[in-house]
């Protein structure tokens, strides 16, 4: 029976309506927080790498950065930033999608009055959740360890802020998108990850973006974590950093168009992709 079937059904009865897709979504989300923090080594994984990534490459690339003001490690900083915000979503929701589809959770949950807004409204207050506390976490120790110079400003916060709300979007919706594609649970790992890790090389996660050739610079546009990253050096490096930037500015407009087309991009993905079934299953 379908959510309105139900629904006219209650109306029929005098019983009380069912709660909105909205307080659903917010007690599916409160519901995919608690699984997730009762799985320990997810959470010390999850809220680990992107730190063990930023101490080992701001301790083998401790050069200042001529003419910019700005260290490898301030660097490291907003280019980590940004890929953990991709792999809360991106790759997490990519791969748990795929295995609960092949677990048969998805068919069961379709087949309940729970409107399906409620369950993709739980999976981004889990990224949303998840992504604030591995960003802050990260910022903490980046500003602990390596000086790292926080906004001082309402501006530069309001600035993280929407580029951290567009690019965790884009890439949740990227990431549900994706989900479809594995054949399997077992593939799941590999189909998204590899995409993911070749992003990063290409956006400027890992190399910095003026070392890299320009053939890769431009396909790296294409993506969300390209901008994401640029977007958060413009909020973490001084101003005279921007020089290293291809277009020798942060672009901050360009950054905001981009990320809106994915999450546009993102919806429009998953509303043409998205199964509730494994592949296998007509």
């Amino acid at each position: 029976m379908t959510t309105t079937a139900v629904s006219t059904a209650r109306a029929a009865t005098g019983a009380e309506p069912l709660p909105s897709a909205w307080r659903l979504g917010l007690l599916r989300g409160a519901m995919e927080i608690r699984l997730f923090f009762r799985q320990r080594e997810q959470v010390v994984f999850t809220f680990a790498f992107p730190i063990v990534f930023l101490f080992l490459f701001a301790s083998i690339f401790r050069d200042d950065m001529a003419h910019t003001g700005a260290t490898a490690s301030q660097y490291y900083v907003a280019s980590m930033t940004a890929a953990g915000i991709m792999s809360t979503s991106f790759q997490s929701l990519g791969v748990s999608i795929a295995i609960e589809r092949e677990q048969h959770a998805l068919r069961r949950l379709r087949s309940t009055p729970m409107p399906p807004a409620a369950y993709f409204l739980g999976k981004i207050w889990l990224v949303l959740v998840t992504g604030a506390l591995e960003t802050a976490l990260l910022l903490a120790f980046g500003a602990t360890v390596y000086d790292v110079s926080l906004p001082t400003d309402v501006t530069g916060w309001l600035t993280f802020g929407w580029i951290f709300v567009l690019g965790i979007t884009g890439c949740a919706l990227l990431g549900i998108a994706i989900s479809s594609v594995p054949k399997s649970a077992a593939s799941a790992s590999s189909v998204v990850v590899l995409p993911f890790l070749v992003l990063e090389f290409i956006s400027g996660v890992y190399i910095l973006v003026d070392t890299l050739p320009n053939w890769m610079l431009t396909v790296g546009s294409f993506f969300p974590l390209k901008w994401l990253c640029q977007g958060l050096r413009g909020v973490f490096l001084p101003s005279a950093a921007a020089a290293l930037e291809p277009a020798g500015s942060w672009e901050y407009g360009k950054v905001a168009l981009v990320l809106g087309a994915w999450c546009v991009g993102g919806l429009l993905l998953c509303l043409l992709t998205f199964r509730w079934k494994p592949r296998s299953e007509k």
